[in-house]
Parts: structure tokens; sequence; C-alpha cells
């Protein structure tokens, strides 16, 4: 007989859940929501942002609403498969910056039973797909497309717009170097 709160492994079933969108648009927020929600249902919980992000904490991921988790920063994807064992739930922020191999580390998490959740930039500020969010997109069981509001218009914003000179693909910032905007104000200052 099995424990009341022990889930037999036979009986887990792995996924692999996308929140996407522009910056400002509320993807961390989310994330940290659905972390919570698993933590108060008392799951098992692990969650992992890139080392290279060190915006708000060094450690925790924090929303622009200050609202945070407390998370292990990664060098890599492959980091996650050795750190994420016995968990039920998985979490990974700013997936947009670590490598290719984070689809198949988020597959074999998920084949192993265990409940994924990703966010990230879907779009470079360019407005290229970016980095391993297709992929993911690809093969995930659930995809959560958020939207900000454009800051020019006040539509719908789907596009990150940087407002710095700065061309390096991977810049870090907030306010002070992006903008959300709509597809038609995204269009116009592409020009």
């Amino acid at each position: 007989m099995f424990l009341e709160n022990t889930i037999h492994p036979y009986n887990r079933k792995g996924s692999i859940e996308v929140i996407c969108g522009s910056m400002f648009s509320g993807k961390t927020e989310e994330l940290i929501r659905r972390l919570k929600r698993a933590q108060f249902a008392k799951q098992k919980v692990e969650i992992f942002k890139p080392s290279v992000d060190t915006r708000y904490h060094d450690e925790d991921v924090v929303s622009h609403d200050s609202n945070s988790i407390r998370s292990t920063p990664v060098p890599s994807s492959a980091t996650i498969l050795l750190l994420a064992s016995d968990v039920q739930v998985v979490g990974i922020d700013e997936a947009q910056f670590f490598d290719a191999g984070l689809a198949a580390v988020c597959n074999q998490l998920a084949n192993s039973g265990i409940r994924v959740i990703v966010a990230g930039l879907d779009m470079d500020y360019l407005g290229n797909p970016f980095g391993p969010i297709p992929e993911l997109l690809a093969i995930a069981e659930h995809v959560t497309k958020v939207h900000a509001i454009c800051m020019r218009c006040g539509n719908l914003a789907n596009h990150s717009h940087r407002i710095t000179e700065e061309e390096t693909l991977v810049q870090l910032g907030e306010t002070s170097n992006y903008e959300a905007l709509c597809r038609d104000c995204y269009k116009e200052q592409k020009k």
C-alpha cells in the first residue's frame, strides 16, 4: 500500500508547459504562480534559471512586479538533469538564454514523469524566434502565450523592442532597455 501523498511512479504523468511572450507580458509572474501552487499542494518542486540572469537577484527568480521564488542558477541545460532528481515539478525561467539542449532535457524530464514548466521570450528584439523556445513550443503539451500592452498605442503587444543602440543578441534589461510593442508599432520603429 502506498502512502497517501506518494505518487506511484507508474501513475505519474510527465508533461511540458511553455509560457511565452514578449518582455513585460507576465511570463515569470505566471511561472511563479504555477510553481507556488505546486508547492502549496506539497509537491516537490525545483526551479532553475540561467546563471547569466542576475538582474534582480543572483539566485531567486523575480518578476518585474517583485514577486519571487527561490531557484538554482545553472550554467547549462545539462546541469538541470543532474539537479532535478526526486522531484515532481521542474520550473525553468528565462529559457531563451539556455543552450540548444534544453528541449531534450525537458523531454527527458517529462518522459520520466515530471511536470516541466518553462517560461521565456519567444522572439528576440529583432523579431526572430529565440533560442530553444521554438523547439519547446513544438514538443509541449500546453502552451500559454501571454501579451504585454503596447507602450505606444495600448493594443496587445507581442514584440520586445530594444530602445538602446546595443546590437548584441543577449542584453539583460528592463524598461530602460526595452519596450513592449504591438506588430504595427514595432513595424513603424523598424522603418
